[in-house]
């Protein structure tokens, strides 16, 4: 209680809260329950005991002091609430030690065990060590005592001794002999003479640690080689033989260019003696340089060795093709690759048969990338299928298609017959040799003619078996599925004729069907494995590039260890995006796999150079010519996938003509990036995204410098623009409009002007505008335009026919009566590429 100003003050409770209460001229002016949030104190027990008070506060003792407007319940209620509040934070501080104590209990369990742990290594490494000296010092032990057996026995065979001393000698006096020596003195003095040697006989190298010590080790201890090397030179010097080294004389193969160190590896010599070498002949050189050929083999006949020279192409000989044994092949599941024009559901077949929906997520309805799917069918079968685009852009895929398949089906459909691409699907077939089986979908549509399609095939050389030819026919329905099982014993039943085998146990090989550049993953390419089987970690070379198979992905994306001969996989792990149609194959050395990737490269650098080097000065300036008279519509191109990018290179090619062509700079694969913008920046070429977008840096870039990006997911809408596109850069043609024609009546000559013409109008119209033709004779003398055009003494715009009117020519005149002037007007007409 204290007085302050006239105020009075009631204060309950201690450090973890209390109650004030003011009071001022006996009115109450606020009530205030203060606590503090971060820390409580729980007081001791009696803290709020005072002396006259029993265990009472003083607001309970003695009502009269109690703030006025509370009541004892209130009073009491909020006095319990303030005592749990501190006995829930004395629970929780407890709790929150409790926990703090049971970590550390937990950590230092944790050290316990880890320097348990670390002491039975030690103990067990020093059990192991231990156990290996004893076993080298029994072996030593015994390869000593065989040693002088065999030295006792050479003793018995040698010699007899020399004869004895002289009497003389013998009787020496014993007071001139010499002093006998202690043998105790002797041994300290051995002792001290002689380095510090460990258990094993082995002199102690480096410094002795405390941990050396304490585990009984002697320094480095020798190999078994060793010691059986010192024992045999032991051996022989106990028998007075003497042991000379064979030179190995090594055949080393030599390419255009080696690194010494490299050189060194293959004649099995020290780097530092071939250096050695080379400074004697003047070549100043270091392990890490590289020598010419010549110099090299003098190196190597220097040091007695054989030189076998290589050329580049020597380095593809380690995946040449390897005979197998019949032993060997084993049955492996036919490849069959769907054919057909566009929008002939051959797509939505694969779908009936996989019991999948690709075609709706396809761009415009249509395929536009090769697909491989391996499908299990009822029976047990196991068929890979290769689903290509039907569409005219896409011939090279079609081709590869046909290339690595075993069975061709042709899909035409029964409401649209023999169309363009289907034709092109047998010309592959037939040039791949594969035999053909002709599916006619669609037989569910009203139109569907089944009958038309076979006899539309016979024109192509196609006999069907309801033709009586070879070839199997089957009708069916994607969207019903009838026919399907009868598709599937077809293709069983022509599998079987073919007896597939391939060798699963070696190298792998197969072809790349697609190639992409994903993001987050890198360089991603679809793989048919065509022989041997394809694991995980295995070194490979395709095309241009080389790299490690990181992962093996099916085509129902499952990460799978390995995959054998006609299983269609995605291979993680290429340090470059391969071309679609390349072969991969498997090598032993990933030296060996980046020696050819480098081979491949610089072949095609050297091949491309030479294709677009002129070879004389007239072919050049005659090229040069050629570019003159032609206008270019420069693009870059980037696509999704490989086999995309090519196909619309191909179809952008075909656009143009004699005046108007389309060049292509660069085409990829992967998203638009900064270097494709800074490129088309200096070319003032658009860029042409085919399913690829810009990342922001390149978007920025790009708004920055103006090049236009243009995206498109259909091969449709990207060649119509194109080719609108390069028809701009046509030419207008002139086209000319005979409008009518004047005779000359008289002609006047009037001063200021010149020679007029007097004319009538004898058919059409006479223009003031339009260009005209004198005719004299029915030849032309001159062509131009009208200086003025009159109708009596009025300059007007146009005469009809059969009107009498003044022409006057613009600088010409050379007129006469009865010549004809022939009038026409000249029209600009838009052309466009076909």
């Amino acid at each position: 209680m204290s007085d302050t100003d006239g105020k009075k003050t009631l204060g309950l409770g201690d450090k973890g809260g209390h109650v004030k209460q003011s009071f001022s001229h006996g009115r109450t002016k606020s009530v205030v329950v203060e606590k503090k949030r971060k820390r409580v104190v729980v007081p001791k027990p009696g803290a709020q005991q005072s002396a006259g008070g029993q265990g009472k506060t003083p607001v309970q003792s003695d009502p009269a002091r109690r703030p006025a407007g509370l009541s004892d319940t209130e009073m009491e209620r909020r006095l319990k609430a303030l005592a749990a509040a501190r006995a829930r934070e004395s629970v929780e501080a407890a709790a929150r030690a409790a926990d703090e104590k049971a970590r550390e209990e937990e950590r230092q369990r944790r050290r316990d065990e880890a320097e348990a742990r670390e002491r039975e290594e030690r103990e067990r490494e020093a059990a192991l060590r231990a156990k290996e000296e004893e076993e080298a010092r029994a072996k030593a032990d015994a390869d000593a005592k065989a040693e002088q057996r065999e030295a006792r026995k050479a003793e018995a065979e040698a010699p007899p001794a020399a004869p004895a001393a002289p009497l003389s000698e013998r009787a020496r006096p014993a007071s001139t002999a010499e002093p006998r020596k202690s043998p105790k003195r002797e041994d300290d003095r051995d002792k001290a003479a002689k380095p510090r040697m460990d258990d094993a006989g082995n002199r102690r190298a480096g410094k002795l640690t405390l941990k050396d010590a304490l585990a009984g080790e002697g320094g480095r201890q020798r190999s078994m080689a060793a010691m059986k090397r010192k024992q045999e030179r032991a051996r022989q010097k106990a028998m007075g033989q003497s042991q000379t080294r064979e030179k190995v004389v090594r055949e080393v193969q030599l390419p255009e260019t080696i690194v010494v160190q490299e050189l060194a590896n293959r004649m099995a010599e020290r780097a530092a003696d071939v250096v050695k070498s080379l400074m004697k002949m003047g070549v100043m050189a270091t392990m890490n340089q590289t020598i010419d050929a010549d110099t090299a083999e003098l190196v190597i006949d220097e040091f007695g060795h054989k030189a076998v020279r290589v050329s580049d192409s020597d380095v593809e000989q380690v995946i040449e093709q390897i005979q197998d044994k019949a032993e060997d092949l084993q049955a492996r599941p036919p490849i069959i690759t769907i054919m057909g024009h566009v929008d002939h559901g051959k797509t939505s077949l694969l779908d009936a048969i996989r019991k999948t929906n690709v075609v709706s997520g396809e761009a415009g309805g249509i395929t536009q990338h090769i697909g491989a799917y391996q499908v299990t069918t009822e029976s047990g079968a196991v068929l890979s299928f290769l689903d290509t685009p039907g569409h005219a852009a896409f011939t090279s895929m079609r081709a590869r298609g046909a290339n690595v398949t075993d069975i061709v089906v042709l899909v035409v459909a029964a409401d649209d017959s023999v169309m363009p691409q289907t034709i092109e699907a047998i010309n592959h077939a037939k040039a791949a040799k594969v035999p053909m089986i002709v599916a006619i979908n669609k037989c569910d549509k009203p139109a569907a003619d089944a009958n038309k399609v076979r006899t539309e095939l016979l024109q192509h050389e196609v006999v069907v078996e309801a033709m009586s030819g070879d070839v199997q026919d089957v009708e069916v329905s994607a969207i019903t599925g009838a026919g399907l099982d009868t598709l599937l014993e077809a293709i069983a039943l022509q599998a079987e004729i073919l007896e597939l085998q391939a060798n699963p146990d070696r190298a792998a090989m197969g072809a790349v069907i697609e190639a992409q550049l994903d993001v987050g993953r890198g360089p991603v390419a679809t793989v048919l494995v065509q022989t041997g089987t394809l694991r995980q970690g295995d070194i490979f070379v395709v095309g241009e590039q080389w790299g490690k198979v990181r992962a093996l992905i099916n085509d129902k994306g499952e990460r799978v260890k390995e995959a054998g001969p006609s299983v269609p996989v995605e291979v993680l792990g290429i340090n470059g995006t391969p071309e679609a149609g390349d072969v991969l194959n498997v090598v032993e050395t990933e030296a060996q796999a980046r020696e050819i990737a480098e081979y491949r490269h610089q072949a095609s650098k050297d091949k491309r150079a030479a294709a677009g080097a002129a070879t004389t000065l007239e072919q050049l300036m005659a090229k040069a010519k050629a570019d003159q008279d032609v206008a270019e519509l420069p693009v870059l191109v980037k696509a999704d996938v490989q086999g995309s990018a090519e196909a619309i290179v191909q179809a952008l090619e075909k656009i143009g003509n004699d005046e108007v062509r389309v060049r292509v700079l660069h085409y990829g694969v992967g998203a638009i990036t900064d270097t494709d913008v800074g490129l088309a920046e200096a070319s003032g070429a658009p860029i042409i995204g085919f399913n690829v977008r810009a990342n922001a840096s390149a978007r920025n870039s790009a708004n920055q410098k103006g090049v236009e990006l243009r995206y498109y997911s259909i091969i449709y809408d990207l060649v119509d623009d194109i080719k609108a596109a390069a028809s701009g850069l046509l030419s207008a043609e002139v086209r000319e409009n005979f409008i009518g024609y004047a005779e000359i009546r008289e002609v006047f000559k009037v001063s200021g002007v010149g020679k007029v013409a007097g004319c009538l109008v004898t058919e059409g119209v006479a223009r003031r505008s339009a260009g005209v033709r004198l005719l004299r004779d029915s030849v032309v003398i001159h062509e131009g335009t009208l200086k003025t055009l009159k109708r009596f003494k009025d300059e007007v715009k146009e005469v009809q026919s059969g009107q009498e009117c003044g022409m006057a020519f613009e600088n010409y005149e050379d007129i006469r009566p009865k010549d004809v002037i022939e009038i026409f007007e000249r029209e600009e007409v838009e052309r466009n590429l076909t």
